[in-house]
């Protein structure tokens, strides 16, 4: 068993910001930049929000884009969202949804040839929504967002925000949309550095993908900030914070008896789309290796699509009473659940996209097992704990480790919390925000 990571107090690096913003200093040598926000600028916004997706469906980037709006009208601005047909309605947010055209789309994650006709149908709704609010800023999700909002903000002269999730076509491989060996995957790079070069602003969860802009896609340094994804510390708290609350014990013992959790089992808990890319075979792999070892432990798997395929997987490992899935868990019952857990897991393999579940394990104070990626690093610092990527004995040994170690995970747990309160709160994420919109308005 390996030892756990040091818990060091006061350690809480803030996200990365890589262009200079009015009244930054100058950044020290690792690039990073340590500092207040104040920023009393009485101007208010109206921000005209594009995203070419199924919002809302309880999953990372549709988090980012509801806690983005909450902050901003938290702070006194308008903020307007076009998006597809299908998704969730959320309260207190002015979501405007295209038509449907000739088929009901359903709600679909990750690329699908149905955005040949939602992407038109957002567009044209995206115009009209503009026309009548009149936005200062547009700010786009994904990529094809930036492509539609391109024409809307020329049209409004209005600038151009643009918040990157990761790399198109990575996310098109990641998800088997595209081979590269196919002809087709150039099209589509090329695509992308066009679409990459569009706005005035560039915003990317991690400064793994501001790198990623400049080096690979060419886009100036001085259009590409880094806005860390954030988590709400007031709404996902650890379990001995929910303990002390009358009656929260007992609730999270019968959502525990119901979800069929053997109670006093060590439990592994993981949230996230079901997908490849996401490393969900690995992690099932890794739990029928410590489920031959210990007879104590016992995996909570949140998430969706692919529930039947991973759950018939269980079955052929031996190890489906070893694992309860889920299925959806809607975002505001979240943090109950995560406070079941004894560690936190995400066996994610992309190099690309950000990993915003990472900051709901850290506010749940929650030690936390991953892959060793940049980003992972990025988000976790010193106090993550570090598999090998790819490697589902490796992670099944790190976890070991945790589970089997509880004072020092503990400590680990109450560290991690400390720096998603100090490092990753949405009101510095919505600060910086606002100072992007103030300095391209500017320009």
């Amino acid at each position: 068993m390996k030892e756990l990571p040091e818990a060091k107090p006061g350690r809480s690096d803030p996200p990365v910001v890589r262009s200079e913003l009015p009244g930054d200093p100058s950044p020290d040598s690792s690039g990073k930049v340590d500092r207040d926000l104040p920023w009393d600028n009485p101007r208010r916004f109206t921000v005209l929000k594009i995203a070419p997706t199924f919002f809302f469906a309880d999953y990372g980037c549709h988090v980012r884009i509801l806690e983005e709006i909450r902050v901003l009208q938290s702070m006194g601005h308008r903020a307007v969202l076009c998006t597809y047909p299908s998704g969730q309605d959320v309260e207190g947010v002015d979501a405007r949804r295209a038509e449907y055209g000739p088929w009901h789309p359903g709600v679909k994650v990750g690329p699908a040839r149905r955005k040949l006709y939602l992407d038109p149908l957002l567009l044209l709704k995206s115009s009209r929504v503009a026309a009548e609010v009149k936005p200062d800023i547009v700010h786009a999700h994904l990529h094809d967002g930036a492509l539609i909002g391109y024409p809307v903000s020329q049209s409004r002269r209005a600038p151009l925000v643009f918040d990157f999730q990761g790399s198109m076509t990575s996310e098109m491989l990641a998800h088997g949309f595209l081979r590269r060996g196919n002809p087709l995957y150039h099209l589509w790079r090329f695509m992308e550095q066009t679409i990459n070069r569009l706005p005035d602003a560039i915003i990317t969860s991690t400064a793994n993908g501001a790198d990623l802009l400049v080096a690979k896609f060419g886009c100036h340094p001085s259009r590409v900030f880094t806005v860390a994804d954030c988590v709400n510390t007031d709404t996902f708290v650890p379990r001995w914070a929910m303990d002390s609350s009358n009656g929260c014990a007992d609730r999270l013992e019968r959502l525990q008896r119901r979800l069929g959790v053997p109670l006093g089992y060590k439990l592994v808990v993981y949230v996230g789309l079901l997908q490849e890319y996401q490393g969900i075979s690995q992690l099932l792999l890794a739990a029928q290796e410590l489920a031959a070892r210990h007879l104590d432990i016992h995996f909570l798997i949140m998430g969706y699509p692919g529930l039947e395929r991973y759950q018939n997987m269980a079955d052929s490992l031996g190890i489906s009473n070893r694992v309860t899935f889920t299925g959806r868990v809607p975002y505001e019952q979240l943090p109950q659940y995560l406070a079941l857990g004894d560690v936190a897991v995400s066996p994610k393999i992309s190099e690309t996209e950000g990993n915003g579940k990472l900051l709901n394990y850290m506010a749940a104070g929650l030690p936390t097992v991953v892959y060793d990626t940049p980003v992972n690093r990025e988000i976790l610092g010193d106090l993550g704990v570090y598999a090998h990527t790819g490697d589902p004995r490796s992670l099944a040994a790190e976890l070991e480790a945790v589970l089997y170690d509880s004072r020092a995970a503990r400590a680990l747990g109450e560290q991690l919390r400390a720096r998603a309160v100090s490092a990753f709160s949405w009101t510095r994420g919505g600060k910086l925000i606002e100072e992007i919109y103030h300095l391209i308005a500017k320009r």
